[in-house]
């Protein structure tokens, strides 16, 4: 398509002292094969260099706007401030991260695949984690699926392929339909994902199968928060107590609600063992009281039982295999005692 007919995009970036890796991100954005873009950079009162590196972008290109904010606010918050400035005529919506960047044909593949089908109100693509590829699963060439159906999979334990905000483009007509586009009061750093679950119940999810987003992972990034005191357990726990009902069956919502809350449990289990401190432990009782429920002392005594069982049949594991291969060493000890 010609830059004239092509759908506006409209790319957004909230950052906060993000002066680090900003300028890789914008030139990420100026790289892009796609050309009808808008780039709304929202600073949220940082200490650092962001906002003149912002500045000087938008000195060299008028399709980069900068919004910066009067009072610091939440990262949520600074999502919404973002969304808040997409234009009336634009027709999609790309977030990329301020640590994060975007592939030179990341926007064009991507609105490609939502141009072909009108259906489409998200579409993904494979993303190059720190150093890994991920974001795959789905069957190869496949580029639209239900959004229900890849809802309902991923309840059940298929492939997971939201990501993170950098990985996704959004139509903006859902984003604008949505006063608060991320749910910050109950699911806190996971309400992208949450979001998803709840715009999927209405439309199809697309799928470029290629790698599109790069997410970094670093010591200071919210991803890397929740991993140290895994938000993820307890976040998957929420959404499956939101939406198990929407997406499966009764049954089927039962048995995987009694699952994870069993595999919480084994978590909460190994997290003694490791001397969590007690703003891990607040932390979990404080999420357990959003699910209306309570940290059960008995169910975490029988964790730690399986756990310590484990751990004593693993050594005992251990020890009948090195048994087993001493023979085959028998030989060889003259060589080991010279």
């Amino acid at each position: 398509m010609t830059v004239p007919s092509q759908p506006l995009v409209t790319i957004v970036t909230p950052v906060y002292n993000g002066e680090k890796y900003l300028a890789k991100c914008i030139e990420s954005v100026l790289a892009q094969t796609y050309q009808h873009w808008e780039y709304v950079i929202v600073d949220n009162c940082s200490t650092d260099r962001s906002l003149g590196i912002i500045k000087s972008y938008a000195e060299k290109d008028m399709r980069i706007k900068l919004h910066n904010n009067k009072a610091f606010v939440s990262a949520i918050e600074n999502h919404h401030i973002a969304f808040r400035q997409i234009s009336p005529e634009s027709k999609y919506c790309k977030v990329v991260h301020a640590d994060d960047w975007l592939f030179p044909e990341c926007i064009e593949k991507m609105v490609a695949i939502a141009e072909r089908f009108p259906s489409v109100g998200i579409v993904g693509a494979y993303r190059l984690d720190g150093v890994k590829v991920n974001l795959d699963g789905l069957p190869y060439p496949s580029e639209i699926v239900s959004g229900r159906q890849i809802c309902r999979d991923t309840l059940l334990g298929g492939p997971y392929i939201f990501g993170s905000p950098s990985s996704l483009l959004v139509c903006s007509d859902i984003v604008r339909k949505r006063q608060s586009f991320y749910d910050e009061n109950n699911f806190s750093v996971h309400a992208d994902t949450a979001a998803c679950y709840e715009i999927l119940q209405a439309v199809d999810f697309g799928f470029v199968h290629q790698v599109l987003t790069f997410t970094r992972r670093h010591e200071k990034t919210q991803t890397n928060y929740a991993r140290e005191i895994n938000s993820y357990i307890w976040a998957h726990l929420m959404i499956l107590r939101k939406y198990g009902p929407i997406y499966l069956s009764p049954e089927e919502y039962g048995k995987c609600f009694k699952s994870e809350i069993k595999n919480y449990y084994r978590f909460l289990a190994t997290a003694v063992f490791h001397k969590k401190d007690i703003n891990f432990w607040e932390y979990h009782r404080d999420k357990m009281k959003k699910l209306e429920l309570s940290i059960s002392k008995i169910k975490l005594m029988q964790a730690l039982f399986s756990e310590i069982m484990d751990i004593m049949l693993d050594q005992k594991r251990a020890i009948s295999v090195v048994m087993r291969r001493l023979p085959a060493l028998k030989p060889r000890w003259p060589l080991f005692l010279r």
